[in-house]
């Protein structure tokens, strides 16, 4: 590292702050500016800001794990979750905006009734708030570990690497607590511009490297397992093991993917019904236009943008470091960053690391701290206080939960282990997520039921000797939480009529679940057009993987084949936008 290079460091540290000082009126007025930017963010930056979330320090580097165990088609472990990403682009967004309210959690008071909602309420706020959040923090803390002892073993340590990470959180922290949602939103499409550009630039060093020899010999050095875009299915394994090879899934593995985790499993970012920190910014938007298109965007920028600059340098690290390790595939992209990487450029792409790090810190303190000031704090502990003091109690509990964060963080050991647990604790709970917006007859203690019993199936599974591991543990989780969940609805006290009436006439959902309450409020212009979105929600996914796929195989020099994907994408794309107005926004928005 050169001194031009810690100038960019400490130039990225100075912008970001900065960004967050100039935003720091518009988040002192009331809890609602805090959290939410006034519910003035235009779609773009709505969008910018979730992509920026959803890139981690990790990201990278697990990419990079992937192909250099799996090849390209490795990816699928992911991509497989845009299915449920499309649902929430035509079937919740609009709804969560719609909605009113501060966080998704303060859902549940709006849409059930009587203790059991104030119960679900405050529990959920501080087990996605606190429990869960800063073990997502952990994680993202442990892989940027990984990535500053890579780059500086001659100042980080094992030892030591902690401090660093306190000192990056505190930063984060600062500026978090500072400026609110707005400065974390405009911070993240800073932060995520710059972290792309630093990952193009290292993939065309490093591909045009004269080791590799730029895209044709990358193609000839590397085995065709690692060229392939598809898993192959009804291998032995659920992923290759020893030198290498094309992700091999048994037929149970390649159905709990594609069939099951997407819409069955919660997981921060990808929450069947949307959620978290995703319906933050949805409910962020300007209208429920805004929130339909900055949801998409994410989508398509999330698996079309993002992967290919990833992808490349982990295909590269195959042919540059043949020596790693099946489980240290991922430090193939650190690697790389050393020895290519010229004066200037590794503080260029140090700091694109930073921003991609501190992004996705920096939304999950403004979303954990949401749920615990306003559906913790505000609900039971202070009510009928100023919007000022709420303010100053989530500046407050920002700095506190980037302390947790750091505490997590050093009890940990590996991502992929904690990556399991998270789907598998919230497997069979997605469906009961999706349903309550469309279905009156789901309760609150219905979803706590669906909450809870994730937990003690995962407890049985993992502490009893029966040979079962994620993800074939989903089609056990997955069946028993939903029959639990299904039995206590009818078992249980429905939703009293009053709430249910107040929660139909403000969302305005839609089809047969709501039958009988269309016909109770007649006056009330409900959703229309399920075929038309079920439509655009298998538009939107082909959408998604033709560009995924046409930009890829252009990268790779199979210019005919692109084309055509993108071209069928881009119909898709043309009808989806169609069909937008043809949605009655001017019928059914709510201005909040």
């Amino acid at each position: 590292m050169h001194l031009i290079d810690w100038i960019i460091i400490a130039l990225y540290f100075i912008i970001s702050l900065a960004i967050g000082l100039y935003y720091y009126k518009k988040a002192s007025g009331n809890t609602e500016d805090f959290f939410l930017s006034g519910r003035k963010l235009p779609w773009w930056l709505a969008g910018l800001s979730m992509v920026a979330t959803t890139f981690a320090a990790d990201t990278p580097l697990a990419v990079a794990e992937l192909v250099g165990q799996n090849g390209i088609a490795g990816n699928w472990l992911w991509w497989n979750m845009l299915i449920g990403g499309m649902l929430t682009v035509f079937f919740f967004a609009k709804l969560w905006r719609r909605a009113g309210i501060l966080t998704d959690v303060e859902f549940i008071e709006l849409r059930y009734s009587g203790k059991s909602a104030s119960f679900l309420r405050g529990f959920k706020a501080l087990y996605l708030g606190i429990f869960m959040n800063c073990i997502i923090m952990g994680w993202v803390n442990l892989a940027m570990g990984k990535i500053l002892l890579g780059m500086f073993p001659e100042y980080v340590n094992n030892g030591n690497v902690i401090y660093f990470l306190a000192g990056c959180m505190f930063i984060t922290a600062v500026y978090s607590a500072i400026s609110g949602l707005w400065g974390v939103a405009v911070t993240d499409a800073f932060q995520f511009i710059l972290a792309m550009a630093g990952c193009i630039i290292l993939a065309i060093i490093v591909v045009n490297s004269p080791q590799i020899g730029g895209i044709s010999g990358l193609q000839e050095k590397l085995p065709d397992w690692a060229l392939r875009f598809t898993p192959q299915i009804g291998g032995e394994t659920g992923t290759s093991t020893g030198t290498g090879g094309i992700l091999m899934m048994t037929v149970s593995t390649f159905l709990a993917f594609i069939g099951i985790q997407w819409w069955a499993s919660w997981y921060p970012g990808a929450e069947p019904g949307g959620g978290g920190y995703i319906a933050q910014r949805i409910m962020s938007a300007k209208d429920e236009k805004n929130s339909l298109l900055a949801t998409l965007f994410f989508q398509v920028a999330h698996y079309c943008i993002r992967p290919w600059p990833w992808i490349l340098v982990g295909l590269s690290a195959i042919v540059l470091y043949p020596e790693l390790s099946m489980a240290d595939k991922g430090l193939g992209y650190v690697k790389a960053m050393n020895d290519f990487l010229p004066m200037g450029l590794k503080g260029l792409l140090l700091a694109a690391f930073l921003a991609a790090y501190m992004s996705t810190i920096a939304t999950h303190l403004n979303w954990g701290t949401s749920y615990f000031v306003n559906d913790f704090y505000k609900r039971f502990i202070s009510p009928g206080k100023s919007e000022k003091s709420y303010v100053a109690v989530s500046r407050v509990a920002t700095i506190l939960f980037m302390v947790i964060s750091v505490i997590v963080t050093m009890f940990m050991t590996t991502i992929s282990g904690v990556w399991a647990f998270v789907i598998e604790c919230g497997a069979g709970l997605g469906l009961i997520l999706i349903l309550r917006w469309y279905w009156w007859r789901i309760n609150a203690i219905s979803e706590i039921v669906a909450t809870v019993t994730p937990f003690v199936v995962y407890a049985i599974l993992h502490f009893g000797d029966f040979g079962i591991k994620f993800p074939e543990t989903l089609f056990i989780i997955v069946p028993v939480t939903t029959l639990a969940w299904l039995v206590t609805v009818f078992i249980t006290k429905p939703v009293t009529e009053d709430k249910l009436s107040i929660f139909y006439m403000r969302v305005h959902p839609g089809g047969i679940g709501w039958k009988k309450y269309a016909a109770k409020h007649p006056h009330i212009k409900a959703d229309r057009g399920y075929a038309v979105l079920f439509i655009d929600w298998m538009l939107g996914i082909i959408l998604v993987y033709m560009y995924l796929f046409g930009i890829g195989k252009i990268i790779l020099g199979n210019l005919g084949a692109g084309l055509i994907f993108i071209a069928l994408g881009t119909v898709a794309g043309w009808i989806i936008l169609k069909h937008v107005n043809y949605l009655g926004w001017d019928e059914v928005t709510q201005k909040k």
